[in-house]
């Protein structure tokens, strides 16, 4: 199983949705904090966002790569936005850089204006044609090593060949989203992680569901993640508490215009997640300790666990059981929220949580370089001595 993070790269950061009051800026000094508590804490890797709200993230990453030893980059490719030839060798050259580091995200979807902006429009479907056509020749080119060549209704490639391959093996894995029909059908077909947002154990279980019968259909294996936000603290009043101030500047007003703009998606999962809680704050506990309330004002993962470490770590092995093997957490604001999520959450985890984080995925040399005993983990904190601070080990035993 995976624990990973998220790096804010839209400019901003901070303790409150919906305000500019306690911001901060999310520059690349920020980002570059962000990180190396992802890299030192024990996730396995990080998020990054894509769309034209955001630094490019494959720039970004390349950059922070340079000052990471041992954490992942999850970043975004959009098919429709560039030529699957030339993202096989960007991922290629990315993945021996980073020393393997690379796992490469599918977005299809998302805001219509976005993809409007960025020059592709198409329709809902349209689109998942093209991802299929896209990842049958990235994955081609990047696990196959001979020239290929390949016409489609949206895409050709004549005697496509990737020269460099990546260090992981056939390609760094591929995660993938997408809740409509046409999404479960594409994840099936190329994916190796099918990645969901964060709805009620149910619904999971329910899309899990339909992509591995998809899978199997095809003769694949696939596996599965879950994308959603996390606010733990040492008990759930507090937990709660600290997910009501989250929203506290919140108005009517923003909700209004943040939900007509999310209806005008095509995208079905932006329509479930709205589906969840509809706008109102007087239904935000969807499931226990699961809480819509980030859904309000934010697109995308608008879903949030709430509570104390044991009561989360049940929560998480209940998506666990459904098939869950790759957590995507975020908090806000989010440097500060990764240090509490390692110091509350890491020790209850079970040990299993923690194995495929120190294991090389793909034929990668990676792993996280973190200590462990038999049933422990340790990692670097900073103490206190005097008026200096110095660098000892903390060690919890993993239940």
């Amino acid at each position: 199983m995976e624990i990973n993070w998220f790096l804010p790269t839209g400019g901003a950061d901070g303790r409150y949705l919906g305000t500019t009051i306690g911001g901060r800026v999310a520059d690349f000094d920020y980002l570059e904090q962000v990180a190396l508590a992802v890299d030192t804490l024990g996730f396995h890797g990080a998020l990054l966002p894509t769309g034209r709200h955001c630094d490019d993230a494959w720039l970004i990453s390349a950059r922070l790569a340079a000052v990471t030893k041992r954490m992942k980059f999850i970043v975004a490719f959009r098919p429709g936005l560039i030529a699957p030839a030339l993202a096989a060798r960007q991922a290629a050259t990315f993945d021996r850089l980073s020393n393997g580091r690379l796992v490469v995200n599918i977005v299809t979807g998302g805001s219509d204006a976005d993809t409007a902006a960025d020059g592709l429009i198409l329709g809902h479907d349209e689109r998942y044609e093209v991802t299929d056509e896209f990842l049958t020749i990235y994955r081609q080119l990047l696990g196959g090593g001979e020239e290929f060549s390949f016409e489609g209704k949206h895409l050709r490639v004549v005697r496509g060949r990737n020269i460099f391959p990546p260090l992981q093996k056939p390609y760094p894995p591929i995660y993938f989203g997408g809740s409509s029909d046409a999404g479960h059908r594409t994840a099936a077909k190329h994916a190796d992680v099918y990645l969901t947002w964060g709805e009620p154990p149910h619904q999971v279980a329910e899309q899990i569901a339909t992509v591995r019968r998809y899978a199997d259909e095809a003769g694949r294996p696939i596996r599965f993640g879950i994308r959603l936000h996390i606010i733990v603290r040492e008990t759930t009043n507090e937990a709660w508490e600290a997910a009501n101030n989250l929203i506290k500047y919140v108005d009517d007003k923003t909700i209004q215009a943040s939900q007509a703009q999310f209806s005008s998606s095509q995208a079905v999962g932006q329509h479930r997640m709205q589906a969840l809680h509809n706008g109102r704050r007087d239904r935000l506990e969807v499931s226990p300790n699961l809480w819509a309330g980030v859904g309000l004002v934010r697109g995308g993962a608008g879903t949030a666990l709430v509570g104390d470490a044991d009561t989360l770590v049940a929560r998480m092995l209940e998506y666990a059981e459904l098939g869950v093997e790759s957590f995507i957490f975020s908090g806000y604001p989010h440097l500060e929220e990764a240090y509490r999520t390692a110091e509350l959450l890491f020790p209850k985890l079970p040990k299993e949580f923690f194995q495929a984080q120190t294991e090389p995925v793909n034929g990668s040399s990676g792993g996280l370089g973190l200590e462990f005993g038999p049933k422990q983990l340790t990692w670097p904190v900073a103490v206190r001595n005097g008026h200096d601070l110095a660098t000892a080990k903390a060690t919890v035993t993993v239940q």
